[in-house]
């Protein structure tokens, strides 16, 4: 099985967040996700709020 990775500070991550219960700010994150983190399956709008962010859909 692959270890599960954290690529960057890990600080302001959506399962840091969840953590803390921080759900209004997890919100705000999620409303228009484009990245699908690898580890979790978390989805946010941006690659900055994942342990190991992928695109949701190739960019044309």
């Amino acid at each position: 099985m692959n270890e599960t990775v954290c690529k960057g500070s890990h600080q302001g991550h959506l399962c840091v967040l969840a953590s803390d219960k921080r759900f209004e700010e997890i919100k705000e994150l999620t409303d228009r996700p484009e990245f699908i983190c690898f580890n979790c399956g978390r989805v946010a709008n941006s690659r900055d709020n994942l342990c190991n962010p992928m695109p949701l859909a190739e960019k044309k």
